[in-house]
């Protein structure tokens, strides 16, 4: 089923239960996504707050038309006093992976990222075994940095990651 080109849109009161599924099934987050159970109250919490967008961390809703997608994520990593730039990420709901559908979404945010913030880097890591994420930041243009030893503790070991990144100055997705 062909759901057409996929958006990017604020999350409203009702995505909630679907992004909450990211956080309390472990096959909605998937295999690199999943960390365990985790305080699901705090996304209400957020979006009550300042609707899931501000300016150290947001979330926007991957969808195409009426159907959610996923969601993209990112937050401001400090250089130094003077310098952030953005670490992003991507959660599809295992009914839209595979399909070319975090690639599209992962462009459309780029774009957004470069012509709405002052930042000159963003960057994306991902776990070293994730290989589909590492295919489809490398079809967006990112550059791989190298291995990021250790990063992440998911199903009882740590693991090593995989960090890219893209500038403003970059050739664009």
């Amino acid at each position: 089923m062909d759901l057409g080109p996929p958006t990017l849109r604020p999350v409203r009161e009702d995505d909630l239960p679907f992004l909450e599924s990211f956080f309390t099934d472990p096959h909605t987050a998937g295999e690199y996504a999943w960390h365990g159970y985790t305080d699901t109250m705090r996304l209400r919490r957020r979006w009550h707050e300042d609707g899931m967008i501000n300016d150290d961390r947001s979330v926007l809703l991957v969808a195409a038309g009426d159907d959610r997608l996923g969601m993209v994520a990112w937050h401001k990593v400090v250089a130094n006093p003077s310098t952030h730039y953005y670490n992003f990420g991507i959660g599809l709901h295992p009914d839209h992976r595979g399909r070319g559908v975090g690639t599209q979404a992962q462009r459309l945010l780029i774009r957004y990222l470069f012509a709405y913030t002052r930042t000159h880097r963003l960057e994306a890591d991902t776990e070293l075994g994730n290989v589909a994420e590492q295919r489809a930041l490398e079809k967006l243009g990112l550059t791989r940095e190298g291995t990021i030893r250790g990063i992440v503790f998911r199903d009882g070991a740590w693991r090593d990651g995989v960090r890219y990144s893209i500038l403003r100055t970059d050739p664009q997705p």
